[in-house]
């Protein structure tokens, strides 16, 4: 645990260090927090890519919180948001689902192009791999320049076999053909990738919708799976992708791509809230290896500097510091 927290408390340590300062400034202003450091600390968590909304409910949680006993210190601050940021998390639309009595189990991958989708695919190609899985990618992006030779450049580095077609072909006909690939030969795992732009918004959406379909047809209750790639230095465009893609072909995941230290993160907060769209994985590195289970309370922890992890709130008082 000590190792996993790390390398996600890493990727969040520009954030960390961010909001730590804004809550320190904020309680510099006096024995405790009152409204003018609640509005910074507000402001803080709103440069975090959180949203206007979530900040404002964060903000809500600490004036209520203030109310039982004074606020003076940045451990009581950042416990406090810690706490809710990991319910916030943790309360979205329920368990991951589950698996078909069968095999293959389909997974359809989906995002604007530019966000990682490819190599997030590849990275969660290589975790079936690693658990003694077989999997075929299907390279269903037929419209991007370079996409099916990009996919498999990522299905040789992980170990998984690959069903393309050629440039400009039917996406669903390629989704289809692999689907009967993987029954044919009893392949363990399918992960569809897709396009991610299309001439205008509404083609993109039923061409997802049409893979969708082709899937389901081929086989009940395909696919098992419809995660959403979601770059963590976008901010808050996400949440107009999340609600697109959503609406399209019903997400049952967000995969946070690119968390490296340089990103904001902090956009996977609201996309949960407002959305109840459970983050299923995170990426923190350029390694094939580098895609890890999301865990609501080591990212809040990471996030807040809390629970033990490098970044940590080490004095008490107005002037406690927090380190990257």
């Amino acid at each position: 645990m000590r190792k996993r927290f790390s390398r996600l408390a890493d990727g969040l340590a520009k954030t960390r260090q961010a909001i730590l300062d804004g809550i320190r400034n904020a309680l510099s202003r006096g024995p405790a927090l009152d409204e003018s450091g609640l509005a910074d600390i507000e402001e803080t968590l709103i440069g975090a890519d959180v949203g206007v909304d979530t900040s404002a409910h964060l903000v809500d949680v600490l004036r209520s919180g203030s109310r039982e006993r004074p606020l003076d210190d940045a451990s009581g601050v950042t416990s406090l948001l810690a706490d809710e940021i990991r319910q916030i998390l943790e309360n979205t639309r329920g368990d991951t689902p589950a698996e078909p009595p069968g095999p293959p189990l389909v997974v359809m991958v989906v995002g604007v192009n530019g966000v990682g989708k490819t190599t997030s695919i590849g990275k969660l190609a290589r975790r079936y791999v690693d658990e003694g899985r077989t999997v075929i990618l299907a390279a269903a992006d037929t419209f991007r320049a370079a996409a099916v030779e990009q996919l498999a450049i990522w299905a040789e580095r992980s170990g998984a076999q690959l069903v393309g077609g050629i440039d400009g072909g039917d996406p669903a006909a390629v989704a289809y053909d692999a689907l009967d690939a993987a029954v044919a030969r009893g392949v363990d795992v399918l992960i569809v990738d897709t396009a991610g732009r299309l001439h205008t918004q509404k083609n993109l959406v039923e061409e997802l919708r049409k893979i969708r379909r082709v899937l389901g047809k081929r086989l009940e209750g395909a696919p098992h799976e419809v995660l959403l790639v979601v770059d963590a230095n976008t901010g808050q465009n996400a949440i107009s992708q999340a609600k697109l893609f959503d609406e399209a072909v019903g997400l049952t995941g967000i995969v946070l791509a690119k968390l490296d230290g340089t990103a904001r993160g902090g956009i996977v907060i609201p996309i949960a809230r407002e959305l109840s769209i459970p983050v299923r994985y995170v990426g923190t590195g350029e390694s094939i290896d580098d895609l890890e289970d999301f865990d609501p309370r080591v990212f809040a922890g990471g996030l807040l500097g809390v629970g033990g992890g490098p970044g940590g709130v080490r004095d008490r008082g107005s002037g406690a510091q927090g380190g990257a």
